[in-house]
C-alpha cells in the first residue's frame, strides 16, 4: 500500500476509503472543537454550573477530542488497519457521549443523594471513564500508566506488602468510587477541573498568540538579533527558546519545535553537537520557570497554597531572572570558547507583520501583569481580558494584512481561526486529561495513606537536622520525576512531603517552589531526560553527553534548589525584600557558571585550583546565613568574575581547536 503526505505532515494510505474515513474524523475533530471552545468561552465568561459540573461535562468531550486528533493523524491504534481504528473510536465516542448525558442528569444524585451508596450504574459509568483516560495514559504516558497502575493494585492488595507500607487493603468498589464518582478525587476532582478553568483561560491566549503567527515571529526576531551581530548569535538561539518556552508549557515540546531551526544554527557556528543541544535543553528547560505563566505547576502551586496566582507569578521572576542570566552568561562563555567564524544565519527578511505580533506578544504579558498584579483582578478573569484584547488586535492586523496584499479568500480568512481553536481544543483536552490521570493517582494516594506514610520517614529525617529531611525530600522527588512531565512531579511531590516538611517548621512557598524547582529538574533529571532525549535526536549527537552537558548549563536551577532554604527571601515575601537574596544567589551562580565553563590559567593544575576556589567563595556567597559576610565575600566574587573573563579571553585563543560537530 502506497502513503501519501496529507497536509498536516501524517502519513496516511492512499486509498478511496482512507481519505474519506479521515475527511469525516478531520470534520468531526473540528466540529467537536468548535463545540468544545464555545463552551468552555461561555463558562469563562459566566462560571455558569460551577468548576465540578464543567469537569464531568468537559472530561468526556476532552476524551472525544484526543480520541478524533489521534484519529485524523494516524495515531490511534495503527496496527488495526484502516478500518479497525475508526470503529474503536466510534465505540469511544459513543460511551463518553453517554458518561456526559449520565453523569449530567445525574449530577446532584451522584453528589448529594447517593453519595457514598453508589449503585452499579454510576460505579460502571464512572469506572468505564477512567479506565478510558487510563487507557489514553497508557498509550502517551506509559511511565505514569504502570505507575497507577502499581498504586491501584497496591490499593487492593496492600496487605501482601511488607513493612511500613503495608495496609488491609480495600475492595474494587472503593477503588471505582474514588477514582471518579466521589469527584473530590478522582478524574473528575479539582486537577482537571484546574486545567479547564484557570489554565484552560491562560490556554486561549498561548492559542492566539500560536493561530495569528505570533510564535514563529519571536522566533524570527531572535534569529535577527544574530544576523545584526553573529557573535550574539547563540545568546538569540537562548532568547529565542526561553520566549517561546515561556508560552508553551513545555519544555520537551519547545525544545521540538524551536530545536530544530536553533540546533543547526549552533553547530554551523562551531559548537560541538552535544553543546548545541545542551543549549536548546537548558533554554527549552527555564521557560517552564519564565513568569507569567511559569508552566502548569505554578497554577496547581496556587490551587495547593490557596494564594492567588499573581502571587506565585510575583515570586517566580527572581529565581526565574538567575536562571536565565546563569545560563546565559554560561552560554557567552561557551559561544567565546568555540565561536571560531562569524556565522549569518539564513533566515527570512523580518516583516512589519512580524515586528507588529512580537509587540502583541510583549502586550499580552504585558496585560497579564497588569490585571493580576495592579488591578488585582482574578487570574481567570485576567486572561480572558487578555484573550479578548489580543484577539481583536490581531484580527485587526490579520485582516489589514490581507487587504494590503489583496489576497481575499475564504480558506485564508478562516485558517487562523480554526487554528485558534485547534490549538485550544487540542491543549486543554490533552492536559484534563493527564489532570484526569493524576486526579487517579492522588486519589490512590490518599485513601491508602501513602504521603503519611512517606512523611514518618520525613520526619525522621528532620529528627537528624533539616538537610537530611531535604535530601530524602529531593531524593522521592527526583525518583517520581524521571520521564514524568512537570505537572505530575510537582503534583506527587506537594502532596506527599510539602505538608510533613511545612509541619517541620520550614515556610509554605519554600516548600512548594522547592518542589517545584524538583519537579521542573526532573525533565533534564539523569537517565531519563525528556528535554536531552528530544534535543540529542535533533543534534544527532550522544544522549549521554547531551544530559550531563545540559546539567552543568542548568546549574542555576539546582543553585536555587538548595539556596531557598538558606536564602528563604528569595520566594517568601515578593518585592524589595527579595533583592538582597537575589543578588546574593545571582552573584553566586554567575561565579558557578565561570568555574564551570572558563579557563583562567594556561597552566592546568593552577586552573583547576582557581576554578576551585572561585566555587567555594561562591558556595559562601549562596549558603553561608549571615547576609553580611555573604555580602562581602559577594564584592569579592564579583571582582573575580570580572577578572576570570579579562583572564579567560586572553587564554581561549590558545586553547585547543574543536572540530566542529563533534
Amino acid at each position: 500500500m502506497t502513503e501519501t503526505a496529507t497536509t498536516d505532515g501524517t502519513e496516511v494510505p492512499a486509498t478511496p476509503l482512507a481519505r474519506r474515513l479521515q475527511l469525516v474524523a478531520t470534520i468531526a475533530f473540528y466540529a467537536v472543537s468548535i463545540a468544545y471552545f464555545a463552551y468552555l468561552f461561555r463558562y469563562y465568561m459566566t462560571g455558569a454550573g460551577g468548576p465540578s459540573l464543567l469537569a464531568v461535562t468537559a472530561v468526556p468531550m476532552s476524551m472525544v477530542i484526543v480520541v478524533l486528533e489521534d484519529l485524523r493523524s494516524g495515531r490511534f491504534y495503527p496496527r488495526l488497519g484502516t478500518v479497525g481504528p475508526h470503529l474503536v473510536a466510534l465505540a469511544y465516542i459513543a460511551f463518553c457521549a453517554y458518561a456526559a448525558y449520565y453523569l449530567v442528569s445525574e449530577f446532584d444524585n451522584i453528589r448529594i443523594y447517593r453519595i457514598g451508596v453508589w449503585n452499579a450504574h454510576d460505579l460502571a459509568v464512572g469506572g468505564l471513564m477512567a479506565a478510558l483516560v487510563l487507557e489514553y495514559t497508557r498509550r502517551r504516558y506509559f511511565i505514569l500508566f504502570v505507575l497507577n497502575v502499581a498504586l491501584i493494585l497496591y490499593t487492593v492488595y496492600g496487605y501482601v506488602v511488607p513493612g511500613l507500607f503495608n495496609h488491609p487493603g480495600m475492595p474494587w468498589t472503593r477503588v471505582l468510587s474514588a477514582v471518579s464518582v466521589e469527584m473530590s478525587t478522582g478524574i473528575f476532582e479539582r486537577l482537571s477541573q484546574l486545567a479547564l478553568t484557570l489554565v484552560g483561560s491562560f490556554i486561549l491566549v498561548l492559542a492566539a498568540l500560536r493561530a495569528f503567527g505570533c510564535i514563529e515571529s519571536i522566533l524570527t526576531g531572535s534569529s535577527h538579533i544574530a544576523k545584526r551581530s553573529p557573535r550574539l548569535l547563540p545568546q538569540a538561539a537562548v532568547v529565542g527558546s526561553f520566549g517561546v518556552a515561556a508560552v508553551s508549557g513545555s519544555g520537551a515540546a519547545n525544545a521540538a519545535t524551536t530545536g530544530s531551526a536553533t540546533i543547526p544554527v549552533l553547530v554551523k557556528a562551531g559548537f560541538p553537537r552535544a553543546t548545541a543541544a545542551a543549549v536548546e535543553t537548558a533554554s527549552s528547560l527555564g521557560g517552564q520557570l519564565m513568569p507569567p505563566l511559569m508552566g502548569i505547576a505554578a497554577f496547581l502551586m496556587a490551587e495547593y497554597l490557596g494564594q492567588s496566582y499573581f502571587e506565585v507569578v510575583a515570586r517566580g521572576f527572581a529565581p526565574a531572572i538567575i536562571y536565565f542570566v546563569g545560563v546565559a552568561f554560561a552560554v557567552y562563555l561557551l559561544a567565546t570558547k568555540y565561536h571560531r567564524r562569524a556565522v549569518v544565519p539564513d533566515v527570512e527578511p523580518m516583516t512589519l507583520a512580524d515586528k507588529l505580533n512580537i509587540v502583541a506578544y510583549l502586550l499580552s504579558v504585558v496585560g497579564l501583569i497588569y490585571y493580576m498584579g495592579v488591578a488585582r483582578r482574578p487570574a481567570m478573569a485576567s486572561a480572558h481580558s487578555v484573550f479578548m484584547i489580543l484577539l481583536a488586535i490581531l484580527t485587526v492586523m490579520f485582516l489589514a494584512r490581507m487587504a494590503w496584499q489583496r489576497e481575499f479568500s475564504l480558506k485564508k480568512l478562516v485558517r487562523p481561526f480554526l487554528d485558534l481553536v485547534e490549538s485550544f481544543a487540542t491543549i486543554t483536552a490533552g492536559l484534563t486529561i493527564l489532570l484526569a490521570t493524576l486526579g487517579i493517582l492522588t486519589a490512590t494516594f490518599t485513601i491508602t495513606g501513602v504521603p503519611t506514610k512517606v512523611g514518618v520517614l520525613l520526619m525522621e529525617g528532620a529528627g537528624i537536622n533539616m538537610l537530611a529531611m531535604a535530601l530524602v525530600a529531593f531524593g522521592f522527588g527526583y525518583l517520581v520525576g524521571m520521564g514524568l512531565p512537570v505537572s505530575p512531579t510537582y503534583i506527587v511531590t506537594a502532596v506527599v512531603i510539602a505538608p510533613f516538611m511545612i509541619r517541620a517548621g520550614l515556610d509554605p512557598w519554600v516548600v512548594h517552589f522547592f518542589a517545584f524547582f524538583v519537579a521542573v529538574f526532573g525533565e533534564l533529571s539523569p537517565p531519563t531526560s525528556v528535554v536531552a532525549a528530544v534535543t540529542s535526536r535533533i543534534a544527532n549527537a550522544s544522549f549521554m553527553r547531551t544530559m550531563f552537558s545540559a546539567l552543568i548549563l542548568c546549574m542555576p536551577l539546582m543553585v536555587m534548589m538548595a539556596a531557598i532554604f538558606t536564602r528563604p527571601d528569595l520566594v517568601t515575601v515578593p518585592g524589595w525584600s527579595q533583592l538582597p537574596a537575589f543578588l546574593l544567589v545571582l552573584t553566586g551562580t554567575v561565579g558557578l557558571s565561570l568555574a564551570f565553563q572558563a579557563h583562567l590559567h594556561e597552566n592546568r593544575p593552577a586552573d583547576i585550583a582557581l576554578r576551585t576556589a572561585l566555587a567555594s567563595l561562591c558556595g559562601v556567597v549562596i549558603f553561608y546565613p549571615d547576609y553580611r559576610i555573604a555580602g562581602i565575600v559577594a564584592v569579592a566574587v564579583a571582582g573575580l568574575v570580572a577578572w576570570g573573563l579579562h583572564r579567560f579571553h586572553r587564554i581561549v585563543p590558545g586553547l585547543e581547536e574543536v572540530p566542529e560537530g563533534k
